[in-house]
């Protein structure tokens, strides 16, 4: 992995919408889910799962796309990139699309989910893959130990 300093800024496309992070991220990820496959256009979704409190939009009013239910993406109204996610009932993190950041490349994908629905020629180099996403219980043990390799 690349050299991570931070704080950390990135923005959309077009950088009407800016942001910043301030916390390191507890887990990186690729989703292969038809979902993510659409939104982005491509074989799958990158994003870093940040702590809410070390992440901040500095410029711009994200608004609220793809499906509009109760998980709310975030994206650029101008340019429309796709920037950002905060899950349902899991308001303790920001699933950032890791290639708003200006300097994405400490990047690397730790864990892969939905793979049930990947392409065939998609590889993303994760550590770990899931069919689905992971049990509950196995976050804490997958948030330790991508916090200790980081």
């Amino acid at each position: 992995m690349s050299e991570r300093t931070l704080p950390m800024e990135g923005g959309c496309r077009c950088g009407r919408v800016r942001l910043k992070i301030s916390a390191p991220p507890l887990l990186t990820m690729a989703c292969h889910c038809t979902g993510c496959q659409r939104m982005t256009s491509s074989a799958y979704s990158l994003s870093a799962a940040i702590p809410s409190e070390g992440f901040e939009v500095t410029q711009g009013e994200p608004v609220i796309g793809g499906l509009h239910g109760v998980t709310k993406h975030y994206f650029c109204p101008h340019c429309m990139s796709w920037m950002f996610t905060r899950p349902e009932a899991m308001d303790w993190f920001v699933n950032l699309r890791a290639t708003m950041l200006d300097d994405p490349s400490w990047f690397t994908p730790f864990i892969e989910t939905w793979t049930s629905e990947k392409l065939s020629f998609a590889e993303t180099g994760a550590i770990y893959s899931y069919e689905a996403l992971p049990e509950m219980d196995a976050y804490e043990g997958l948030v330790k130990e991508y916090i200790a390799r980081s």
